[in-house]
């Protein structure tokens, strides 16, 4: 108390009281508990972090460019859905690498504030990230259960809506722990043992909200694989009646591989962190599993590396979109063989929001493009009908 009453000579410059030091080094003290990797496995994750966020950076703004340049996909509810998926994936490429490089990396303490409002970003961007992959989902269901009336039920205003409701949730959900719902710093219970003053009953209700997106993206995908069977089983006895061949793929194992592929990704992303932080509400994590879900969290940052890959450019009007671009950039005929010749071996299997590109926007395609979901549940219709 008597250093903090002595006055100061005029002109000299103010520094930290020892009782504001104490303080300092008790909260960075507290949040060494939660620094638990070693510098050979902080060598390791890195790299990790130091390639995928940029690499997701520009694949997401790539993707947010073509749709924002390309008058007739933004019209599309579809990729007012993807380029959700984009905004979220560059808020996570952003938000966690520097948090988590500051963190675990570097090993910074920051106030209670600044690291709520860090975490607060990066459960927002995987918040939105993983509720902007079941509205893509959504939308791929309403296309096959309510083919006829798709585009009357999901109009652009509607889609606007959903993701005005999405994104508004999510902000708030991210935030709470900024906004007062957080535990003093402390290692019992009810304070988070991955997070420091996260309340366990806050962690467990954003676990569960995932679970509940993730099971319905799933369910949804079920579904349009189902569909997509009994209208392939209903085409081929058809045919055979008919005498015709089948000389395609059928539509159900092509959406099987793509959907398998993108479940598989997505579990396997998101299944380790959501595992490990449900063990963490209930009993003690050790240490080794602390620096087990440190490896895992990065997963999340791979799937939002993925998903540009998954849902964006496996769409061929968003490719078309991207060789015109290119074209452009390489000067008038001069690379527009290449790109031509790049759209006609480019793989065709995409979701049924991605139907096959028209004549007029690549002259020489000559191969029949594949169905899209709709027009295949419409043509099951006119064949009953017959």
């Amino acid at each position: 108390m008597a250093l903090q009453a002595t006055s100061r000579p005029t002109g000299v410059k103010e520094t930290n009281s020892p009782l504001t030091d104490t303080c300092s080094n008790c909260s960075c003290k507290d949040l060494q508990h939660y620094m638990v990797l070693t510098e050979a496995e902080k060598m390791a994750i890195g790299p990790i972090c130091f390639l995928a966020g940029p690499v997701t950076l520009l694949e997401n703004v790539l993707v947010l460019g073509l749709i924002a340049t390309t008058a007739t996909l933004r019209q599309r509810p579809s990729y007012l859905f993807i380029g959700s998926l984009a905004v979220a994936d560059v808020f996570a490429s952003c938000f966690f690498p520097i948090s988590f490089i500051e963190f675990h990396l570097f090993s910074h303490c920051d106030t209670a504030t600044a690291y709520l409002f860090k975490l607060g970003g990066v459960i927002m961007a995987f918040s939105s990230s993983v509720g902007s992959l079941l509205l893509t989902a959504l939308d791929r269901y309403l296309c096959i259960q309510q083919a006829s009336s798709y585009k009357v039920l999901l109009t652009r205003r509607r889609a606007l809506l959903s993701l005005l409701i999405l994104w508004s949730v999510t902000i708030f959900i991210s935030f709470l722990p900024l906004m007062g719902w957080r535990c003093p710093m402390e290692l019992d219970p009810p304070c988070s043992q991955l997070f420091p003053y996260i309340n366990h009953n806050y962690q467990a209700c954003w676990i569960v909200f995932i679970l509940v997106l993730l099971a319905l993206i799933l369910w949804a995908y079920a579904v349009i694989l189902w569909k997509a069977h009994r209208h392939e089983s209903s085409m081929v006895s058809l045919q055979e009646s008919t005498g015709k061949g089948h000389a395609r793929m059928r539509m159900d194992i092509r959406l099987a591989r793509t959907f398998g592929l993108i479940v598989l990704i997505m579990v396997s992303c998101w299944l380790p962190t959501l595992s490990l932080m449900l063990a963490d509400i209930s009993y003690r994590l050790s240490r080794n599993e602390k620096r087990a879900f440190a490896f895992c969290s990065t997963l999340c940052l791979v799937n939002s590396a993925v998903n540009p890959l998954l849902y964006a450019l496996r769409c061929r009007e968003l490719r078309v979109s991207l060789l015109k671009h290119v074209q452009r950039l390489c000067g008038p005929g001069r690379c527009k063989r290449s790109t031509e010749d790049l759209s006609l071996g480019l793989p065709s299997a995409e979701p049924p929001e991605c139907t096959a590109v028209s004549e007029d926007e690549i002259p020489r395609v000559s191969t029949i493009p594949l169905e899209s979901i709709s027009e295949a549940v419409n043509n099951k219709q006119q064949y009953i009908k017959e």
